[in-house]
């Protein structure tokens, strides 16, 4: 065998092995990804802790996992049941409602503003053929049970991958510093100076989209919690901890300040529920798209445009961890094109 076959073969060799790890990986992509990204937010914490236990890595690893798991899994695993549970409920009642066929309009609907008499005008004329509306309830009934279902099990997925991020986390904790070394001698060995660069980039920004995220969680719990104790809402702490949580998925916290708002409903105040879906839509809600951007720009080096379409591209893309790609691959993808963009250094 010749100089020249022993090459390819090598080159083979290591496609294969490349190839392998990949497909072997493939399902764990994104928790692996987002346990990086969770211990690199949260590494000052564990150096705190190292030092506490006297350099010992282990141990810091385990208690700073343990943590995570405290404040990550517990909240999450009660969440799940709870809505769970209230979704079972609103299947029940919507059941019953369908099959009662009382159509008749709520007495509030006609104290609503300039709209109320026409709003209830129309709803009495959809019941006035209460064979086919029943019908139409009946059918839709199906769907809907099927999408909230279809929802339990999505949130339920979610809370089986953080602890795999979690259990993920305890490594990189404990290998961490080996593997950052191995990664910034690979970045120098591909790209040189730009690799470090780029390494160098993508912490701020994976720092910057994570005080984005996290910042517009704790407002949007913060503005939360004042409506629901105006309101008079039960277990108003519990309900802001949940909008906290539930803040990173997108339609997450209409359904709190929603279930909040049917609460208020069901118990005979239909003023404080309207006000609730007010706070909600107009508030709650409406702090995600203009405050999570400039609390990633202040932070991250990448303006606020690019910062928009790499999180909701980045969700598109990738699911949840797309939150934290998109914006690091567009960061990276600028700093590519305004290297190369660069007039030369005259030698």
């Amino acid at each position: 065998m010749n100089e020249t076959t022993r090459t390819y073969a090598r080159i083979a060799l290591v496609a294969l092995i490349i190839i392998g790890a990949a497909w072997v990986l493939a399902p764990f992509i994104a928790a692996l990804l987002f346990a990086a990204i969770l211990c690199l937010t949260t590494w000052p914490m564990f150096a705190w802790l190292k030092t506490c236990v006297k350099g010992r890595a282990t141990l810091a690893a385990l208690l700073a996992t343990l943590i995570l798991a405290t404040t990550v899994l517990v909240p999450m695993a009660y969440l799940t049941a709870t809505i769970a549970d209230g979704m079972t409920q609103l299947i029940v009642l919507l059941r019953a409602w369908f099959e009662a066929g009382d159509w008749s309009p709520p007495a509030w609907l006609s104290s609503i503003p300039l709209a109320g008499e026409h709003l209830e005008a129309y709803w009495r004329k959809l019941a006035g053929s209460q064979t086919e509306l029943a019908n139409l309830g009946k059918q839709l009934f199906e769907p809907t049970r099927k999408l909230l279902t279809s929802a339990a099990a999505l949130i339920g997925q979610g809370l089986l991958e953080l602890t795999l991020v979690v259990f993920i986390a305890f490594f990189f904790y404990r290998d961490g510093n080996k593997l950052a070394t191995h990664l910034s001698r690979l970045a120098e060995k591909i790209a040189g100076d730009l690799g470090e660069r780029m390494l160098q980039l993508s912490r701020s920004t994976i720092m910057g989209v994570m005080i984005g995220i996290v910042g517009t969680a704790a407002a949007q719990a913060l503005i939360a919690l004042i409506g629901f104790l105006i309101a008079g809402v039960p277990a108003a702490l519990l309900l802001s901890a949940a909008t906290f949580f539930l803040s990173m998925v997108p339609v997450g916290p209409p359904l709190i300040w929603g279930g909040a708002a049917w609460w208020l409903y069901s118990q005979g105040e239909t003023g404080w529920a309207i006000f609730m879906v007010i706070w909600g839509v107009g508030i709650i809600s409406s702090v995600d798209n203009f405050l999570k951007p400039i609390l990633i720009s202040r932070t991250a080096s990448l303006p606020i445009l690019l910062i928009a379409l790499g999180v909701f591209g980045g969700i598109l893309a990738f699911g949840f961890v797309g939150i934290f790609l998109g914006p690091v691959i567009l960061a990276l993808a600028l700093t590519l094109v305004e290297s190369w963009s660069a007039p030369s250094q005259a030698t």
